[in-house]
């Protein structure tokens, strides 16, 4: 199977029903646009993006933190039990050739941080706004982003 590239989304689990019906669109446009997508495989910006995935047959690996599935969302097609904790925050950076980073808090600051260090290109939506984050203003924004750095 052939993807167009491979996207991480980074975000928080716990977000306001507007962030989350955003990242749940977003999802279903990289599913839709032939994206492999990665993400935490929790809740909140994690089970958004691969509902978004699932429902538009799109595939979303997540990268979990535990030794089980009993943490991942329903909507992931690809588990990954690593036993890391949030050390596999570090996976989900070097599996993609753009990251996303959506709301968040301190652990989706780690995400952007290794992202960062390994020179990938990062978009933000509703989240960090930091030095070299992409600060979109819309689904469209970021899109646009993916496909100008891929």
């Amino acid at each position: 199977m052939n993807f167009k590239a491979r996207i991480s989304v980074f975000g928080g689990r716990q977000i306001t029903d507007e962030i989350y019906e955003d990242t749940r669109e977003l999802g279903r446009i990289l599913g839709k646009g032939g994206y492999l997508v990665y993400c935490g495989g929790g809740s909140g910006v994690m089970e958004a993006v691969s509902k978004g995935v699932d429902e538009s047959g799109g595939i979303c690996v997540g990268i979990l933190k535990g030794m089980t599935l009993d943490e991942m969302n329903s909507y992931i097609h690809i588990p990954m039990a690593t036993n890391m904790g949030i050390a596999r925050n570090a996976l989900l950076a070097y599996n993609c050739d753009v990251a996303v980073a959506v709301s968040g808090q301190y652990g989706t600051l780690s995400e952007i941080a290794y992202a960062l260090q390994l020179e990938k290109p990062v978009v933000g939506l509703h989240s960090w706004d930091i030095d070299k984050i992409y600060k979109a203003n819309s689904i469209n924004d970021v899109i646009t982003y993916i496909e100008s750095n891929i």
